[in-house]
C-alpha cells in the first residue's frame, strides 16, 4: 500500500559512479539484497548519519573510515550495502563483521579497507551473515555498471513496496552535470540527519568541505522534515558523492546556488517518496505551521500534529475530526499561546478560529479534503513570521501488521 503511482522518471547515469546489485540470500533466498557502488578515483564524499546513540556497527565503521581516508589524503572508493540485517545492537562482534566486509571488498579491488564504507539495513540485534556477503561480493563486482540505478534502488529495499530514485540535470559553466539518487525507508522514520539509507551522486567537481556544507543544508530542508512513526533508526545514512567526471567546477557563487537548489530538489523528492511509501500509508500529508516566533516553535507544533496517533488514525479513516488537531496544537508546548488567534485549515478549508470551529466550516467541506490521498494541514499560530513544513503519513491497520510480523 502506498500513495500515488510511484512511477519513476528517467534516471540518468553519473560518470565515474557504477553500481552492482546481486543476491547474497541474507533473508529471502534469491532476492537481490547486496549493492556495491564504485566511486572514481579522486571523488569527494560527504555524509550524514543517524543521531541514535545505539548507532549500528556499519555506521561506526563508516565514520571511522571517512576520518581515516581524510587523514591519509585518500578518497573513498566503494560503498557496500546489505539488506535483511541491520548489524545493529551487535557489540564488538558487529564491528568486526562490518570490518570483515570492508576487507573483503578491499581485497577484491586492491584498495585499502578504510576506502570502503559499509551500510546495513534490516532486523536489529542479529549477527550479520558475513560469509554469505563475502561470497557474493565477486558477483556484485561483475554487475558493476553506471546505468543500473534502478536495480540498486530495488536492492536496498526492506519493507518498502517500491523503489525510490530521482535525477536532475543542469548546466553550469556551459557544461551539463547530473545529480542522481536513490533512497529506501518505509518505517522507523524520523531522521535527525538523513533517512534510512540514501545515496546521491553527481559528476560535478565539488571540494569536499563545500560538498558537506551543501549536503547539510539540503538535508535540513528534506530528510529532516519527514516522519512516519517518530522512530529514528540505528542505521540512518546518507552519502553524497561528487566524481568530478564532468569537469564542471562548482566555484562561482551563482553556480553553487544553482547546484544546491538542484541537490535540494533531489533530496526533497527522495524524502517525500519515503513518506508516500510509508508502512501501510494511504495518505501523504503536508503539515505547514506558520506564524511562529522561531524554527523550534513551528517544528514542535508540526511534529506534534504529524506524530499524534489520534490525528493519524483519523487521517486513515478519512474522518475530518478537526478537534484532534486543535487539541494537539494546544499541548505542543508553545508558551503563552493565544488560542483565539490560532487558525487551522485542511487545504483551503478553514476549520478552526477564535478558539473553536470556524463559523464558515461544514462537515461536507472537511470530508471533501479528507477523502483525498494528499492534502495539507495548515496551522497559523499568529505569533511571528516563521513558517516550517514537514511531511507525514496516516496510521493504518497495515502499519501494525507489517511491524507485528517483521521478524516472522
Amino acid at each position: 500500500m502506498a500513495v500515488g503511482s510511484g512511477k519513476l522518471a528517467e534516471i540518468f547515469p553519473v560518470a565515474g559512479f557504477r553500481l552492482g546489485t546481486t543476491s547474497a540470500d541474507i533473508k529471502t533466498p534469491g532476492r537481490n539484497d547486496l549493492v556495491l557502488m564504485e566511486l572514481a578515483a579522486g571523488s569527494a564524499v560527504a555524509a550524514v548519519f543517524t543521531g541514535n546513540a545505539f548507532c549500528a556497527a556499519p555506521v561506526q565503521v563508516a565514520k571511522n573510515h571517512l576520518a581515516a581516508a581524510g587523514q591519509a589524503d585518500e578518497c573513498i572508493r566503494y560503498l557496500i550495502t546489505n539488506t535483511g540485517n541491520a548489524n545493529a545492537g551487535t557489540g564488538a562482534s558487529g564491528l568486526h563483521d562490518a570490518l570483515t566486509v570492508c576487507k573483503s571488498v578491499a581485497g577484491f579491488s586492491g584498495v585499502e579497507p578504510f576506502q570502503v564504507l559499509p551500510f546495513s539495513t534490516g532486523v536489529i540485534g542479529e549477527p550479520l551473515l558475513v560469509d554469505k556477503i563475502t561470497e557474493a561480493i565477486p558477483s556484485a563486482f561483475e554487475a558493476l555498471d553506471n546505468n543500473t540505478w534502478l536495480e540498486a534502488a530495488e536492492g536496498i529495499l526492506t519493507t518498502d513496496t517500491r523503489p525510490k530514485a530521482v535525477s536532475r540535470q543542469l548546466k553550469l559553466g556551459g557544461k551539463l552535470i547530473t545529480i542522481s539518487g536513490i533512497s529506501k525507508g518505509a518505517g522507523m522514520i524520523k531522521p535527525n540527519m538523513a533517512t534510512m539509507l540514501a545515496y546521491i551522486a553527481t559528476d560535478a567537481c565539488v571540494e569536499q568541505t563545500q560538498l558537506q556544507d551543501v549536503l547539510g543544508r539540503a538535508v535540513e530542508k528534506s530528510f529532516n522534515r519527514i516522519t512516519v512513526d517518530g522512530d529514528t533508526s540505528t542505521n540512518d545514512s546518507l552519502v553524497l558523492v561528487a566524481t568530478g567526471a564532468s569537469e564542471a567546477f562548482i566555484m562561482a557563487q551563482a553556480d553553487i546556488e544553482l547546484f544546491e537548489e538542484a541537490l535540494e530538489s533531489v533530496c526533497v523528492a527522495l524524502a517525500q517518496a519515503i513518506i508516500k511509501d510509508g508502512e501501510g500509508a494511504t495518505k501523504f500529508i503536508e503539515v505547514i505551521v506558520s506564524g511562529g516566533i522561531d524554527y523550534k516553535e513551528c517544528m514542535d507544533v508540526a511534529y506534534a500534529v504529524a506524530e499524534s496517533p489520534l490525528v493519524k488514525t483519523a487521517l486513515f479513516a478519512s474522518d475530518p475530526n478537526w478537534g484532534r488537531v486543535l487539541a494537539v496544537v494546544g499541548r505542543a508546548g508553545v508558551p503563552n499561546l493565544a488560542v483565539d488567534d490560532v487558525k487551522i485549515w485542511f487545504d483551503d478549508v478553514l476549520i478552526a478560529e477564535q478558539g473553536g470551529r470556524a463559523l464558515s466550516y461544514t462537515e461536507v467541506q472537511g470530508q471533501r479534503v479528507m477523502d483525498q490521498e494528499e492534502f495539507a494541514i495548515k496551522i497559523d499560530l499568529a505569533r511571528g513570521d516563521c513558517t516550517e513544513t514537514i511531511w507525514t503519513t496516516d496510521l493504518s491497520y497495515d502499519y501494525i501488521r507489517i511491524n507485528a510480523e517483521y521478524r516472522t
